[in-house]
């Protein structure tokens, strides 16, 4: 076996092809989008690029065959937040070999060390943390769009060769057809009448706007997380444009308190239910059945973010905000289910909110971490 570096279209794709070996028979993977792997390993698209660095490789065997993947990155603005410095793994495939997955992640390991890193996470994206990260352990049901799928013997590969849970990643699902408890509408009802208060969705002919309010509610509310980095303008410009496709401006919500942005959540059709059957391909073809199932097949929303400003964290302005989006959605009578993913073990204001929804356990990922 070796580690081949991926420096040329041969070598990528068979970087993206390796899934359809793995999870040939696994009926519950829905490979994700060609393009939007690559995405992430474009210095044009990727943003991230303009402060750290990323390579892949593919593992190939004595006969040429790919049995193996993965990638490693440094983020340079959180690399040295860490009590160590620490890099990035992702993107890892592999067979049911111990031998293969050591040797990936000695390649990835051998890179890290030689740029300074003294540890290294994964599996996970080198960008922001709403897709491509984490390690499925539990919960093995077809993902949402841009979470990650893993075979379950992943693990034990992982913990094999040293790596030690982080962080756990929870996903919970409420299910539409239910109504809301009573207290928690109650409470929100009540928030939402509040004087001052005001709730607005998305605009796309106002985008600027509220992207910098997004950024402003984001930026203050998780401020005081370990490792955190402020996000950017022009990261959340990128995250809008690729959403645009799929985005639906009343699934996007923010409130104010007196003119002041306070809290928000961004929720966006599961794209994966568009992309079912198509094995990472959007053709022509493809993009007329995307199209068709945009409006007609997805019975699934997934919460990809949201936060609330440090001040108005005990104001209920979450409960308010999942009443408003009731208001929109449940009349359509198109959406069954609200995945509300993902919610670190550590935050527990947010579990707290989960648990108030009536949402119900879903699945979960692991951050693993190795020294090196």
């Amino acid at each position: 076996m070796k580690a081949v570096l991926v420096n040329n279209q041969q070598a990528q794709q068979k970087f993206l092809n390796i899934v359809e070996k793995l999870y040939k028979a696994d009926k519950a993977y829905i490979r994700p989008l060609d393009q939007d792997v690559e995405k992430v390993f474009d210095t044009k698209h990727n943003p991230f690029f303009k402060h750290g660095q990323c390579v892949r490789w593919i593992l190939v065997d004595d006969k040429n065959k790919t049995i193996g993947r993965i990638a490693a990155f440094v983020n340079e603005k959180k690399a040295y937040g860490y009590e160590v410095a620490t890099g990035g793994v992702g993107f890892f495939e592999c067979i049911n070999d111990q031998t293969a997955a050591n040797l990936l992640f000695d390649t990835a390991k051998q890179w890290l060390s030689e740029r300074g890193m003294k540890a290294m996470e994964g599996p996970i994206n080198f960008g922001e943390n709403d897709s491509f990260w984490g390690l499925l352990v539990e919960g093995f049901i077809p993902a949402s769009y841009g979470m990650n799928y893993h075979l379950p013997y992943y693990h034990n590969l992982f913990k094999t060769y040293g790596f030690e849970t982080a962080y756990e990643q929870i996903t919970n699902i409420i299910d539409l057809t239910i109504p809301f408890p009573a207290r928690f509408t109650k409470i929100a009802n009540w928030v939402a009448a509040k004087p001052g208060y005001t709730f607005k969705h998305f605009e796309k002919s106002k985008a600027e706007k509220y992207i910098n309010d997004l950024m402003e509610i984001y930026n203050d509310g998780w401020k005081d997380f370990e490792n955190f980095v402020p996000i950017k303008k022009e990261t959340l410009q990128e995250s809008f444009k690729q959403m645009e496709v799929i985005m639906d401006e009343n699934l996007i919500w923010f409130a104010y308190i007196d003119n002041e942005p306070a809290s928000f959540i961004v929720l966006i059709p599961d794209a994966n239910q568009m992309i079912t059957g198509f094995n990472g391909k959007l053709g022509l073809l493809q993009k007329l059945k995307f199209a068709y199932r945009r409006w007609r097949g997805v019975k699934r929303m997934r919460a990809i973010v949201m936060g609330t400003k440090q001040a108005y964290q005990k104001h209920g302005l979450e409960s308010a905000l999942f009443i408003k989006l009731g208001e929109y959605v449940l009349p359509k009578n198109q959406y069954t289910e609200l995945e509300l993913s993902w919610v670190g073990d550590f935050n527990d204001k947010m579990l707290a909110i989960h648990e108030a929804t009536g949402a119900k356990f879903a699945k979960k990922h692991l951050t693993l971490r190795k020294m090196l």
